[in-house]
């Protein structure tokens, strides 16, 4: 079975959920490697704040870091080889790199449009003499 190591920039944590803004990227991101893990593919991550020495044990790691420097990361390597810089993979990536096929549930989430957008027109929160400064 295919190894796959995901190597982060510095990030305050892997969940995305970091003070006021949320990446989403990143809680998607965590969801696909919760999922992929509970099929039993081998996937990992390492954030460079957290887990400094993870990065110069991998010579790959290493030589990328001296070549491109951290801001070129995320880094996914397959097997110990590059497969993609730059972005964080998505779960079909990781799941075609594992030679697997999507067992679990995506979750569509809702999308949730602005109280104030110009379609809502009448039914409107902020009322007409709102709509024109955009938001409530």
């Amino acid at each position: 079975m295919s190894t796959i190591r995901v190597y982060e920039p510095a990030l305050c944590c892997n969940t995305g959920v970091c003070g006021a803004d949320v990446d989403q990227e990143l809680v998607t991101f965590t969801a696909d490697v919760n999922a992929l893990q509970e099929q039993g593919i081998d996937v990992q991550r390492a954030n460079l704040a957290t887990d400094p020495t993870r990065f110069t044990e991998n010579p790959v790691v290493v030589t990328f870091l001296q070549t491109a420097g951290s801001e070129a990361l995320p880094l996914t390597l397959v097997d110990d080889v590059t497969v993609l810089t730059g972005r964080h993979p998505s779960r079909d990536e990781m799941l075609r790199w594992a030679g697997h096929t999507d067992n679990s549930p995506h979750v569509e989430l809702p999308v949730i449009e602005d109280c104030c957008s110009d379609h809502s027109a009448s039914t409107s929160c902020c009322g007409d003499s709102q709509r024109s400064s955009g938001c409530c």
